[in-house]
């Protein structure tokens, strides 16, 4: 998640490609929730919302939240016979199992951890689809840097849910997933979701470790983990503080409500 891509600057690029082609900030509305939605009014809200941007209602936006403990599945593991299994493994550990519409692998998370949905309209969204992977995990590596992480980016052998652009940490021999993430392309804009595990990383653990079994898939559970294990002390609060930071450097972030949803 390193090298950019200079693209230049022209009336029907997406608000992204314009503003780092004319050195400009962009605008974005920041939405952080005090009051979760619920594990799946979480996810679809996010998907609402970018629904929003073929008819303009929604503007360039960030979301960043502490979600509920939720165990959200790639829709391959959807068709696996141990997909039922999983579910009610999630349920007694006390996750909510849910299908998102992304691919990947399933992933866990829950409120000591971050998620961060950026929504923009974008009339080309899937021009700079790759590089947005590279841009969000160099953004997300630095915060984490600035948390005293020993941060990297790149997928690590075995980790649950793996992705190339992933970003993880290093605790003396040990690398741990810290953050996965996902991007959605519609033909009028896109969603880029993060996830940052912060805190409790043993209970993403424990639960993976029984989901990841009883569908039959392969993994290291010693690459699941928190931010606090690479940085003892770290918390939640600390970790978004960071983050804002980083964003108001790109970003011109206006506090407020988002659209509403039907």
């Amino acid at each position: 998640m390193s090298a950019s891509t200079v693209v230049a600057a022209d009336a029907d690029a997406g608000p992204d490609r314009r503003a780092d082609a004319a050195g400009e900030r962009t605008r974005l509305l920041l939405h952080r929730p005090s009051v979760s939605r619920g594990a799946a009014g979480d996810l679809d809200a996010a998907i609402a919302w970018l629904q929003g941007t073929r008819s303009g209602a929604t503007p360039p936006m960030l979301r960043i939240y502490r979600p509920r403990p939720t165990v959200a599945f790639g829709q391959r593991d959807r068709r696996l016979p141990g997909h039922g299994a999983a579910a009610e493994a999630c349920r007694r550990r006390g996750f909510e199992p849910l299908v998102r519409r992304a691919g990947g692998r399933a992933a866990a998370y829950h409120p000591g951890c971050l998620v961060v949905d950026h929504i923009e309209p974008d009339h080309d969204p899937v021009v700079e689809s790759r590089t947005r992977f590279s841009r969000f995990g160099e953004l997300l590596t630095e915060t984490l840097l600035r948390c005293g992480v020993d941060a990297r980016s790149g997928e690590i052998p075995d980790e649950y849910c793996p992705g190339e652009h992933s970003v993880h940490g290093v605790a003396g021999d040990r690398r741990v997933k810290l953050v996965g993430t996902a991007q959605r392309v519609i033909g009028t804009g896109w969603l880029f979701s993060s996830v940052i595990v912060v805190e409790d990383g043993a209970a993403i653990r424990r639960v993976l470790s029984e989901v990841y079994e009883a569908l039959g898939l392969d993994w290291d559970p010693l690459t699941a983990g928190a931010a606090e294990d690479v940085r003892p002390g770290l918390d939640v609060d600390a970790v978004e503080e960071q983050l804002l930071a980083v964003y108001r450097e790109q970003h011109e972030l206006l506090a407020g409500e988002p659209p509403p949803l039907d």
